[in-house]
């Protein structure tokens, strides 16, 4: 089998999610699992959320109702974001919720590092859009505390103490390639996720994406390289699929926008898109009626199940009449553009009264 290398800033797909368990420090996130875990979100109940990194840590604090931390960051590169990001808010919700002590960092310097973002650029676009849109989303500004990576130099000064403890053969095992940028963006990523227990020790759970794995990993091996420096916890990790484009490919991206939906989006673009969209019907209506659909292989239903239902009983019925041939292609798509429109409406009412609450939000440094 040929390895997997997963590249964080590039495109990375992937086939089948099974094939990513055992690699990159990536468990099964397990019915075991899921049965330990308080209130599970429809994320995880539905098991987009497909691996985990030592979450038993994490569920193990909420039980116990011990100090733990959730973090995520911004990459301030467009006045966009994806609904994939939406996801991870989600999870970062559900353990707020929880009582996570929250973290958002802006990755300033790794924009500028990777993406040719100047800082003052990223900055003003983070402050204009994107931390809004996380608030708007569902985050919790007070129970969140915000950093720009430019300005937090304990985070800084951590990326330099890891330098030290990694070599570049290990460097290149993890991310495939050793490019100076890449390096010390990387390092930085282990200062951003290791940050909140610089001063209090606490397990801590990233929710990402499969594609961000080997960040966590990293961290989780400069843990066990600087135990006789600091009293760092392993770093948990906690992984969702990716939403899938609308003609079927793997994930949505933004240089396909003919087949991806943004945040924010024009609700009539959005849902002509979803007309559009790959579908579970048979090829003539008396097929369907006769075999019923696949809901499986349906990107409306798959919006839904991801982004816009939040009811089980409520998706497993649309999934029973739609498999059954009860219910058309068209009627899937008509209920997601209803459920689409009513989000984007309320994410827009959000936003508008969350950029009225920036500037008076707390930032370190």
């Amino acid at each position: 089998m040929a390895k997997i290398t997963i590249d964080p800033w590039g495109s990375f797909l992937v086939k089948d999610y099974e094939e990513l368990i055992g690699k990159y420090g990536l468990e099964p996130f397990t019915d075991e699992l899921l049965s330990k875990i308080p209130q599970p979100n429809k994320l995880m109940r539905r098991k987009i959320v497909f691996a985990h990194t030592d979450l038993g840590r994490v569920v193990d604090a909420i039980n116990r109702k011990k100090d733990f931390y959730a973090l995520t960051g911004i990459m301030p590169t467009l006045e966009k974001i994806h609904l994939g990001t939406k996801l991870v808010i989600e999870n970062i919700k559900y353990f707020q919720d929880h009582g996570a002590k929250s973290f958002v960092l802006v990755a300033d310097l790794e924009a500028a590092a990777t993406r040719e973002v100047s800082l003052e650029e990223g900055r003003q676009r983070a402050l204009d859009f994107h931390i809004p849109a996380y608030i708007a989303l569902g985050l919790d500004p007070k129970k969140t505390v915000f950093y720009f990576q430019s300005t937090n130099e304990k985070v800084k000064n951590l990326g330099y103490i890891f330098s030290k403890k990694i070599t570049l053969n290990e460097f290149r095992a993890i991310y495939g390639s050793a490019e100076p940028s890449r390096i010390m963006s990387s390092l930085l990523q282990a200062g951003d996720i290791l940050f909140p227990q610089i001063e209090h020790s606490m397990p801590g759970v990233i929710p990402v994406g499969p594609d961000q794995s080997p960040h966590v990993l990293l961290s989780r091996d400069i843990v066990n390289r600087t135990k006789n420096i600091f009293n760092f916890v392993p770093p948990s990790g906690i992984y969702h699929k990716f939403t899938p484009s609308l003609d079927g490919d793997l994930k949505m991206s933004k240089s396909k926008p003919e087949s991806c939906i943004t945040i924010p989006d024009d609700i009539d673009v959005a849902c002509k898109k979803i007309r559009r969209a790959l579908s579970g019907a048979r090829k003539t209506l008396a097929d369907h009626r006769k075999y019923g659909a696949i809901p499986e292989k349906d990107m409306s239903f798959e919006l839904l199940k991801q982004h816009f239902i939040e009811n089980d009983k409520e998706l497993k019925k649309i999934y029973d009449e739609y498999k059954a041939g009860r219910m058309t292609t068209g009627e899937i798509k008509d209920i997601t553009c209803e459920k689409l429109t009513k989000f984007m409406k309320e994410f827009e009412k959000n936003f508008e009264k969350a950029r009225k609450i920036v500037s008076s939000l707390k930032f370190i440094g």
